[in-house]
């Protein structure tokens, strides 16, 4: 027969794991018309979207572009300096073994690698290598005891908890759209690179709402009728509300941003400008802190009882930290010289990382692209350098029992020409960092009476303490109370009992 049971709901969320791999994204394009044929290329970007995600059994299907853009020298008389975009659209099915339908997948896409091959002056082979990073969350209602109300001299074993319930999950769909306005000299012939970050991310809570805020760092380098290559960067706001029932300030708010699509064209109406527009999906997972006292043990003195018990993992004291790296060297680069910087391409990457007491002390390195004016032929070249760093992040509270997440964004970025030709580097990286630590909870789900045992009974017993002991297992096995023998033997702390101490035992007849 089961018992009556006060029961408590936690809504777990935790990862059930992680698949890391490549993609090799490969197509020919023929050059329009309206482009002077290839000589050979200079540079080749690209900015990723994502269009769909589709969960199935131990398996994922991704789809979305590349839009690539590449500069190129051209095969005429005047040697110029052109670009053309192209995208390259895919459609990949990864193997995830542990994924289940309704599980949530954090993806993160990457260009390892991107190249652009000349087939003929007509046409070209855009080849991108993509890293692929996902992390696969389950979202479980669990209910669990927290009391027995039909048993009157039933005992309780609790154990104190503090985790992160999910409250909830949501997502929403923003534009970021504007008109971005070049110099009224510059008359727009085509856009050569585009670079899309999103940056200062901002929340607030608000009747069952999560107001949230951003920026997408947008810029453009362009070339004019007069074969001049300029830069825009522009800054456009982005701003959206995702509903969450009964959200509130003190809850942790997780908010992650997809580019789903981008538009960037001369804008028809207005000279001198370019309009963008930038499809964003902006998802959330809203944590609140909860205190429990769960179950570990009961008994009852006088009634047998039998309980199933299971073990889960919750996540527990979620916080997302941030602080900023700060980069300072300088180069001389032989190639550049005093030559025009036009653009600076930045990729970090976290090497080793080790996390300590209140700190993190991480190792890598940023892979600097630069696009400046070459002195030869070409007009135009590129230049890698790779700066290691070393950066000691303070997080008050954490251990090296922790698990984290880390993100990384460039906040700023700042290349300078010396008079004696060395390169003044300033490169800003935000950490965003969200720590957390796995609990092991032990909780029990059902408790049924059994049928009474004759057994022998005693008044009291005499009992010596052995290795192991506590109050709860002496007063469990011998159907008496934790307090009762407390009481009788005058036992202040039940920490300190001693091997071979002698315990007297009152039982119930």
């Amino acid at each position: 027969m089961s018992v009556e049971a006060t029961k408590e709901t936690l809504c777990i969320n935790q990862i059930i794991g992680q698949k890391i791999d490549t993609a090799i994204i490969e197509e020919d394009f023929v050059v329009p018309d309206i482009k002077p044929d290839i000589l050979n290329t200079i540079n080749t970007d690209a900015n990723i979207c994502i269009y769909k995600k589709e969960v199935m059994d131990g398996k994922i299907k991704i789809e979305g572009s590349i839009n690539a853009y590449i500069m190129y020298l051209a095969d005429d008389e005047q040697s110029e300096v052109r670009s053309l975009n192209s995208t390259l659209d895919f459609s990949q099915i990864i193997d995830f073994e542990s994924l289940r339908v309704g599980m949530m997948v954090e993806s993160n896409l990457g260009i390892k690698q991107i190249e652009c091959r000349v087939l003929n002056g007509r046409k070209i082979n855009v080849r991108a290598i993509l890293d692929i990073d996902l992390k696969a969350y389950s979202n479980e209602n669990l209910e669990f005891m927290e009391g027995i109300n039909d048993i009157n001299d039933i005992q309780l074993l609790k154990k104190h908890f503090d985790v992160n319930s999910l409250l909830g999950t949501g997502n929403t769909k923003v534009y970021a759209k504007d008109t971005i306005v070049i110099d009224n000299i510059d008359e727009l012939m085509e856009i050569m690179k585009v670079n899309i970050e999103i940056k200062n991310e901002e929340t607030k809570v608000s009747y069952n709402k999560i107001l949230v805020k951003a920026d997408a760092e947008v810029k453009i380098m362009y070339l004019t009728t007069d074969n001049r290559i300029c830069s825009k960067t522009t800054l456009i706001p982005i701003m959206g509300f995702i509903d969450m029932q009964d959200v509130t300030d003190e809850n942790i708010c997780d908010i992650k941003f997809e580019i789903k699509n981008i538009l960037l064209k001369p804008n028809s109406i207005e000279e001198h400008s370019i309009y963008a527009e930038i499809e964003i999906d902006m998802s959330a997972c809203v944590y609140q802190n909860k205190s429990l006292d769960v179950i570990q043990d009961l008994y009852s003195p006088t009634v047998n009882l039998a309980y199933k018990q299971k073990i889960i993992k919750a996540i527990a004291k979620r916080e997302i930290v941030k602080d900023l790296c700060a980069i300072r060297d300088k180069q001389v680069i032989s190639e550049i010289g005093s030559n025009k910087i036009y653009d600076v391409d930045i990729k970090p990457v976290i090497l080793n990382q080790n996390i300590l007491s209140d700190r993190i002390i991480y190792g890598g390195e940023v892979e600097v692209k630069l696009l400046f004016a070459s002195s030869n032929s070409s007009k135009m070249d590129t230049k890698t350098i790779i700066l290691p760093f070393d950066f000691n992040m303070n997080c008050p509270g954490i251990n090296n029992q922790a698990g984290i997440n880390t993100r990384m964004q460039v906040q700023a970025k700042d290349f300078v020409i010396m008079p004696d030709e060395s390169i003044d580097i300033k490169i800003d990286l935000e950490f965003i960092v969200d720590t957390f630590r796995n609990e092991e909870i032990s909780v029990i789900e059902e408790v049924n009476i059994e049928e009474n045992r004759d057994q022998e009974r005693y008044s009291i017993i005499i009992y010596f303490v052995k290795p192991g002991d506590t109050l709860w297992k002496i007063a469990k096995r011998f159907r008496s109370t934790v307090d009762a023998i407390a009481t009788l033997n005058n036992v202040a702390d039940e920490k300190n009992l001693q091997i071979g101490q002698q315990l007297f035992i009152p039982m119930s007849i």
